[in-house]
């Protein structure tokens, strides 16, 4: 899990906007 995460946090650094559309489309499953 740790690699995913840091996967998320390097694509929020790059897309933020496409990654909160990522996140409302799972149902905000953090």
């Amino acid at each position: 899990v740790g690699q995913r995460r840091r996967l998320l946090d390097y694509l929020l650094k790059k897309n933020a906007k496409r990654y909160e559309d990522l996140i409302k489309r799972l149902g905000l499953r953090r």
